[in-house]
């Protein structure tokens, strides 16, 4: 099906482009060529390239995955168009008007979604409990940094300072911190930078960490000072925040065995990276499950049928007593776009009342 739908897109961009046949060809090998890229990508030969040239391999590669998404679904609408008499034949063969038009409007949509993707959206959360907490505690919120080829030193250090300026009592992080490949975190040292956050960090595992690799993830976390919760449970002041291991774990623990010996009179915190079957977080008497992983599906239409496959796909909703976020996370994997999402952080404050 995957290989089918490139051969489409490629078969209408040769026939599209008026230009010589040997341009043609070498247009087609170059989005090839991204293909491949990303495929030997995730097998490992970004490892073993200079740290700026994997960054950009990375960038491209990922970022065809975008322009290729479009291209298609431009070419299913001019087909259709052309089956039912609305479109001439000769707009798909040779024509620099529609190759114009299709060109200017993805970039167009890919400069949007980069400048929308780095601007960080603020959402505040107020969660109100009977439950005795002595002081509000303001809490930040995070899922899905996905630090990495993509989101280098510079910018994990302006979240940094994002998540300062919030001077926050707790931070806590939903998963998939590393985005996939330990080695850039280590060579930038952004071990260091998580040591410059003004307020201790909790987190659980995301699916991405078993991606980079599971003694290379926790080898990072123990650098960065984070407090690692895999299937176990931690006191913060007047909370208690219960840290599930990721779903890519055979060996994860049901949540009810993780509560079994948990202060019920304390406000309770589920980090779980995914958002799936949230009933089991209200028969376990959690108050607030805060979840990732979705990304809401990054751009649009991936984010309809996102919104199919979970219960809850993104933001705030509440089971009984039970409330949950699921967050599209401050990063993302893969080409640095947000088209018809968002990229966000979660200020909390936790108040008796």
């Amino acid at each position: 099906m995957v290989i089918a739908a490139n051969v489409y897109v490629l078969w209408h961009v040769y026939h599209l482009l008026p230009i010589p046949v040997w341009a043609k060809w070498t247009v087609v090998a170059i989005m090839v060529a991204a293909v491949v890229l990303m495929i030997t990508g995730i097998m490992g030969v970004f490892d073993r390239m200079p740290l700026w040239l994997a960054s950009a391999t990375y960038d491209v590669s990922t970022s065809w995955l975008i322009v290729f998404l479009y291209l298609l679904i431009a070419f299913i609408l001019l087909d259709l168009g052309r089956l039912v008499h609305l479109v001439p034949k000769e707009l798909l063969h040779n024509n620099a008007w529609t190759a114009g038009a299709i060109t200017a409007l993805i970039a167009g949509l890919l400069i949007y979604g980069n400048i929308h993707y780095h601007n960080k959206v603020r959402e505040p959360l107020q969660l109100d409990t009977s439950k005795e907490v002595s002081k509000p505690m303001r809490v930040v919120m995070l899922s899905d940094l996905h630090l990495g080829y993509n989101n280098r030193k510079a910018e994990w250090q302006r979240w940094v300072k994002m998540i300062n300026d919030e001077k926050p009592d707790l931070i806590l992080v939903a998963g998939d911190i590393i985005d996939g490949y330990v080695r850039p975190l280590l060579e930038e040292d952004m071990a260091a930078d998580f040591h410059q956050l003004n307020a201790p960090v909790v987190a659980c595992f995301g699916n991405h960490e078993y991606i980079s690799g599971i003694d290379k993830s926790l080898d990072f976390y123990k650098r960065a000072g984070i407090t690692l919760l895999r299937d176990s449970t931690i006191t913060v002041g007047d909370l208690v925040i219960v840290g599930r291991d990721d779903r890519f774990s055979r060996k994860r623990k049901p949540l009810k065995h993780l509560l079994e010996n948990v202060d019920t009179s304390k406000f309770i915190i589920l980090l779980d990276h995914q958002p799936y079957k949230l009933e089991e977080a209200q028969k376990a008497g959690v108050d607030f499950q805060l979840s990732g992983h979705t990304h809401e599906g990054q751009v649009w239409p991936i984010s309809l049928l996102v919104h199919r496959m979970y219960e809850n796909a993104w933001g705030f909703c509440q089971k009984g007593d039970t409330r949950y976020y699921v967050t599209s996370g401050i990063g993302i994997w893969g080409g640095k776009y947000r088209i018809g999402t968002r990229s966000e952080y979660i200020v909390s404050t936790i108040t008796h009342k």
